[in-house]
């Protein structure tokens, strides 16, 4: 049977000679791993089920969402790391390693056809040197620490081939910023992706990694590269063996095949709230900027860090600007040190804290307050994310270049002088600019409950749960917090009421591997979410919980509106509004969700 990329690295994991798309397999992990805010979690599902570690030569932690240690709770938490790991023989990457899967590439612990599980979403920034990563929440992780292997759904596949010549001022971050524009939030949701082309075989393993970190903005599983002969000879030196090629089958099977033209590529950015909401970067006309950010698992790499030092080298951040810079990891910092970069970095007046996660983890260097304009090179600018002000994300060329301007611009347009705005100036957006439970009952497979109509796509894991409450561990605690960082919906958890049923659109729950934002729902008693499309993560996460999850096509002919009354069967996935006494099917329990949920749970 021919297999695509991802295919052929799951089969090689499985008991199956050969896999295809949508087989749920059980695959053995390489790599399991769990970060600072969910290593505490896993700890308390593994004692709490007597479960002991699988392999402690492929299991760590990371501590890179706070490797400051500056907020107590992550202090607390990474401690309760330390002492397990210690108990337990495996290592740990403390405070001073920089970001985890950046980290396991360094280090040979992940290299080509590798399998890697971690409590980061942006683990599939491994799909840069052809090994398959993926985020899970806590229960999912517990369970590969004790099993050294974990159920998956083999996903279907898309092939994106990348034709004709890049432009000279377009750079990787630019590449994934004008396929976000392409294919949005969600075309791609659940895909794998694998990128070729004449240009594609000529990417750098930085440039890689930035264009892979951020298959989680565009919903898919993975962006796969097959690895050419530097990644092959990286990888080979820094994991002591030798690493045999492999790649797709010439007929393989994808479900579909995209061909674009990256000559027509441009330098953008990304409007505030949404990743995908990108535009030329040309057409922000002299956006005044309070702060910039260098860093995060997307754009943290020594090229990066070279790349913005040959900007900064003799001239001076613009008076009332604050440039921030994070290296990915503590290699990149002390080459960087070496190399003379940092203190060119200080010399123009930038902060430059220790590697890490940064301005995508609350408490960090790279957070924002409200009224802010911030330009990014982070992989995500959901609102409060990195704080409370507006966050604009784009190339780190082009943010060093706005942060020596004063405002929005890119390279080819810095001014001799800075300008310098004394009066109010605030941006504004124009229309263009477009676990088992204590009181675990039998599982109930028909519910009904008045439901709520949230009309929205996109809705991400920090909208429903704030990252600001993930040092929360206890369910009791969650739902007073449930959509506190959505829109008009900021009071959900006064009003919801036990029972209730939540009707939502696309891409639910997109965003961070977090497990609180499926509990909080439990917390309050919410029955089940019905929505268009999960998040790839979100949706692990609430079958795992025993929480029920369904998808639908088109529910418009039962014409539901908030509040009005309904009726599910997840057996046979059978929807109807009492009110209205209309009814139609839409997709059942899968064995495998049902399974789960009659257990009360994944443990």
């Amino acid at each position: 049977m021919k297999m695509n990329l991802i295919e052929k690295i799951l089969a090689k994991h499985s008991k199956y000679q050969s896999v295809k798309a949508n087989d749920i397999i059980d695959i053995s992990l390489d790599v399991r791993a769990a970060r600072d805010f969910g290593g505490a979690n896993v700890i308390k599902h593994l004692k709490e089920n007597n479960l002991e570690i699988a392999d402690n030569s492929k299991t760590f932690f990371t501590f890179d969402t706070n490797p400051t240690g500056s907020d107590q709770k992550y202090a607390v938490n990474q401690q309760i790391c330390r002492k397990f790991a210690r108990e337990k023989g495996f290592k740990v990457f403390d405070i001073d390693r920089g970001i985890g899967t950046h980290t396991f590439i360094e280090e040979g612990i992940a290299y080509p056809y590798t399998t890697s599980v971690t409590t980061d979403s942006h683990a599939n920034i491994l799909g840069a040197i052809g090994a398959f990563g993926q985020g899970m929440g806590d229960k999912d992780i517990a369970s590969a620490f004790n099993k050294g292997k974990i159920w998956f759904k083999v996903p279907e596949s898309v092939k994106i081939i990348l034709n004709g010549k890049r432009p000279k001022n377009v750079s990787s971050k630019d590449i994934i910023l004008n396929l976000l524009n392409i294919f949005g939030a969600n075309e791609l949701l659940g895909y794998s992706i694998e990128v070729v082309g004449e240009e594609v075989e000529k990417l750098t393993l930085d440039e890689r990694i930035t264009i892979s970190s951020m298959a989680t903005e565009m919903g898919a599983i993975i962006i796969l590269f097959t690895p050419n002969e530097e990644i092959i000879d990286f990888c080979e030196t820094r994991s002591k063996r030798k690493i045999e090629l492999i790649k797709s089958d010439e007929d393989a099977v994808y479900k579909k095949i995209y061909n674009i033209d990256i000559s027509s590529f441009v330098p953008m950015i990304s409007l505030p709230g949404k990743p995908h909401d990108t535009i030329d970067i040309l057409e922000l006309k002299r956006t005044k900027i309070d702060s910039a950010f260098i860093g995060s698992c997307t754009n943290g790499r020594m090229e990066d860090m070279r790349e913005i030092s040959k900007v900064l080298k003799n001239k001076k951040v613009a008076p009332g600007v604050v440039l921030k810079i994070v290296p990915a990891t503590d290699e990149v910092w002390i080459k960087a040190l070496n190399e003379g970069l940092i203190k060119i970095f200080k010399d123009a007046g930038a902060l430059v804290s220790n590697a890490g996660c940064a301005g995508c983890a609350a408490g960090q260097v790279g957070q924002n307050g409200e009224g802010e304009i911030t330009i990014s090179t982070g992989n995500r600018n959901f609102p409060g994310k990195q704080g409370k002000g507006k966050v604009f994300l784009a190339s780190p060329i082009n943010v060093v270049s706005s942060a020596v301007s004063g405002y929005i611009t890119n390279f080819e347009n810095i001014p001799e002088k800075p300008e310098v705005f004394m009066q109010k100036n605030s941006f504004e957006n124009p229309e263009s600019y477009k676990k088992k439970n204590e009181n675990y009952e039998e599982k109930i497979t028909k519910i009904e409950g008045k439901v709520w109509v949230i009309d929205e796509d996109n809705i991400d894991t920090d909208m429903i749960f704030h990252n600001r409450y993930l040092a929360i561990t206890k369910i009791s605690e969650m739902g007073q917090y449930t959509f506190d960082n959505l829109k008009n919906y900021e009071d959900f958890s006064k009003k919801a009421k036990k029972g209730d049923i939540i009707i939502t659109k696309k891409n639910f729950g997109s965003g961070s591997s977090r497990q609180q934002a499926v509990d909080c729902f439990k917390a309050l008693g919410i029955q089940a979410i019905l929505a268009e499309s999960f998040g790839a993560i979100y949706e692990r996460n609430a079958i795992n919980a025993a929480f029920p999850i369904l998808t639908y096509k088109n529910i418009s002919k039962l014409s539901i509106e908030n509040g009005e009354k309904i009726s599910l069967d997840f057996e046979n996935g059978h929807l109807k509004n009492l009110n209205k006494n209309l009814s139609i099917f839409i997709e059942k329990f899968s064995e495998v969700q049902m399974d789960i949920y009659k257990n009360g749970g994944l443990f």
